[in-house]
Parts: structure tokens; C-alpha cells; sequence
């Protein structure tokens, strides 16, 4: 065997998950082909979302973590406990933030809600009339290549890292596209949507997301500033959909987004979908339509038909475990699911019930 656990995939959750493995004393090898993914292309926020109680439990177990990392984690990962503003234009909205903050009361997630004089002050630059927004001041975010890199530094010894494309699973060996094999009693798959072509019963759907990045304008913004009208937008089955959400970097920059088209692979940056995600910023935020943009790009989110991550085994293959389908919360999720994952894979009691997030819900077989 050349390792007791090969994780496929090196993005935000294969690393967090090839650490907790080798923590808990694994030896670990992580095969990767190095092109970026999802982690690259994403925002990078750390947020507690509450759409369901699965979903807020993941998120509040991992933002704990993520906080306990914050004073050891380097320079690079630009971490910053920024909170978040979650923006009510109308009295609907508003009445959706006040379900929101008990949502997340039960889980011990604070928050308060600022009215529309307190809005104005704490964020000068949205635009009047919105009538007043929901603050998580636990939420953060973080450069999620820089922190997916530290993640596998902390490993230490026990996990080696290969450059290398897996093609193929067969019984415990991975099959490499250069005919080479590595084998390992335990298999997990943390490589996002290219995890369906090792095993096509993997059902994940693309999302694309365009996101775009302005020139350095430090004190435009503080928080990370996202509509109400956000989830229900990010939940939209089919069709496309944009939203408000714009993050301050700690570099002065402002990040924009966000947009969701379906079953697209095409990684091209689409005019069209970029002006109408602009469009909808510059409702909410006026002075960004005269800062200087300098670069946009597109992501791809690998999402499950229920919204949760498949996180545990295989109903069918032995020895293969799954850490994918986190859509747009991988970075935030990581490191819960890691947690679980090896709690899962070495036996230990789980940190979180398992069960919301078990593969054989989506994959049918036993659990």
C-alpha cells in the first residue's frame, strides 16, 4: 500500500480533509493535478447560512474552527473577521431577517439588527431607502488557495503530495493518466465536479458564477455586503440569477458578485451575465459604476440535488468516502467536513450527526 488514506483533490476541502485524516494518524497521500478550481475561483467568505439545520450546523462548527486557526494562520491567507451585512431593501426582507437572526440563535450564531440610520453609518456608500440589514459579526473571510496550502503545511509528516491526474478507480488502487496506480484501503474523493468521471454514479451539477475585482479603494466598504433576496437567488433550480454581494478585501479591492447559470462548463466570461450582475450591484452600492475594474473571471460550484455535501462512504464501493458537492460554501464548510470525514474514516465519534449529509441519501444503497 503506498498510503492508508489517498485524498483526490488539493483544493479548500482536500486539504482540510487530508489534514484532519493525518491528525488523526494516517498516512496520507494526496494526488492532485494542480489546475485550478473551485477554491481558486472563488470568493473566499466564511459565512454561517442557515438555509436548513444541516447547512447551519456545518457552517457554525466550521466558522468555530476557522476563528481558533485565525492567529496561526500566515500573512497570505488575508484572513479578516469583517461580519457580514445581510441587506433588507423592503419590509419583506426585512421580516426575513428577523426569522433569519432566530435561525441562527438557535445555533448560538449571534446577531442584531441595524435600522436604516445605523445601515447608513456603518456603510456609507449603499444607497438610501434600503431599510436596514441583519449583522453577523462572526463571519469572515479568508484567500482560500493561501489557507488550502497552510492546511496541507500543518499535515506534517504524514501526508505526502503528488502532482498527478487520477483517470480511474479500481477495487482500493487509483489509476493514473500515466498508467501508474497507487493503492490505499481508504479512497476520498475531494475533487469537485471531475469526481463523476472516477465514479459516474456521482450525480454534481455545475453552477457557474462570474465574479469581478476593482482597483484598490481602501474604506469604500467594511463588510461583506450581501441581499436578503440572496438565497433564494442562490437556490433558483434552474435558469440564471444574480445577486447582490460585494466582499472588501483586505487589499483596499472590492469583490463582486455574484451570478448562477446551470450546466454550463463553459469557463468563458460572458458579457452579457457580467453587466446584469454589475447592474444588480450598482442598485445597491451607486459609486461602484466609477471604480476601475481590473480583472474578471468565472468559477464553477459542484452542487448536489438537495444543497448539502455528500460527506461519509460510498453506499457501493468499500473503502471509498466522498467530501464533494458544497456548491458555494467549500471554503466556508471545510473545515466541519474534514472533521466528520476522518471522525468517519478512522471510526471515532462524529463530531456532527452524519446522517443529513451521507452520500446514500443521493446514491441510493445503504448507509
Amino acid at each position: 500500500m503506498d498510503a492508508d488514506c489517498i485524498v483526490i483533490g488539493a483544493g479548500i476541502v482536500g486539504a482540510a480533509c487530508a489534514r484532519a485524516l493525518a491528525a488523526a494518524g494516517l498516512d496520507v497521500l494526496v494526488l492532485d493535478e494542480g489546475r485550478p478550481g473551485a477554491t481558486a475561483a472563488g470568493m473566499g467568505h466564511l459565512v454561517a447560512m442557515d438555509d436548513n439545520p444541516a447547512e447551519l450546523a456545518l457552517s457554525s462548527a466550521s466558522l468555530a474552527q476557522w476563528r481558533d486557526w485565525a492567529p496561526r494562520l500566515p500573512a497570505a491567507c488575508e484572513a479578516r473577521a469583517c461580519g457580514t451585512l445581510w441587506i433588507a431593501a423592503d419590509a419583506e426582507e426585512a421580516a426575513e431577517a428577523e426569522r433569519k437572526q432566530a435561525r441562527l440563535a438557535v445555533a448560538g450564531v449571534a446577531s442584531r439588527w441595524l435600522d436604516a440610520p445605523a445601515l447608513r453609518a456603518a456603510e456609507p456608500a449603499l444607497r438610501p431607502g434600503l431599510l436596514g440589514a441583519l449583522q453577523v459579526p462572526g463571519d469572515g473571510l479568508v484567500y482560500a488557495p493561501a489557507a488550502a496550502a497552510w492546511l496541507l503545511r500543518e499535515a506534517g509528516p504524514r501526508l505526502r503530495r503528488e502532482r498527478a491526474r487520477a483517470v480511474a478507480l479500481a477495487g482500493d488502487a487509483v489509476q493514473l493518466a500515466d498508467g501508474s496506480r497507487r493503492r490505499a484501503p481508504h479512497r476520498l474523493l475531494a475533487c469537485g465536479l471531475h469526481a463523476a468521471a472516477l465514479c459516474p454514479d456521482i450525480a454534481l451539477r455545475p453552477k457557474k458564477g462570474h465574479l469581478l475585482i476593482t482597483d484598490r479603494y481602501p474604506g469604500t466598504v467594511q463588510h461583506q455586503l450581501v441581499e436578503l433576496g440572496y438565497v433564494q437567488s442562490a437556490h433558483h433550480a434552474e435558469g440564471e440569477s444574480v445577486a447582490f454581494n460585494v466582499q472588501a478585501r483586505p487589499t483596499g479591492q472590492l469583490l463582486v458578485g455574484s451570478s448562477r447559470q446551470f450546466d454550463t462548463v463553459d469557463p468563458a466570461v460572458e458579457p452579457s451575465m457580467l453587466a446584469r450582475m454589475l447592474r444588480r450591484t450598482i442598485a445597491y452600492l451607486p459609486g461602484l459604476a466609477d471604480l476601475n475594474a481590473i480583472r474578471s473571471w468565472t468559477g464553477l460550484r459542484a452542487a448536489t440535488a438537495d444543497g448539502l455535501p455528500l460527506l461519509g462512504a460510498h453506499p457501493r464501493h468499500p473503502g471509498l468516502w466522498l467530501a464533494l458537492g458544497h456548491e458555494g460554501l467549500g471554503v466556508t464548510t471545510a473545515p466541519a467536513s474534514a472533521a466528520l470525514l476522518a471522525a468517519l474514516v478512522t471510526g471515532a465519534a462524529p463530531p456532527l450527526d452524519p446522517l443529513p449529509y451521507a452520500p446514500a441519501r443521493l446514491l441510493g444503497g445503504c448507509a
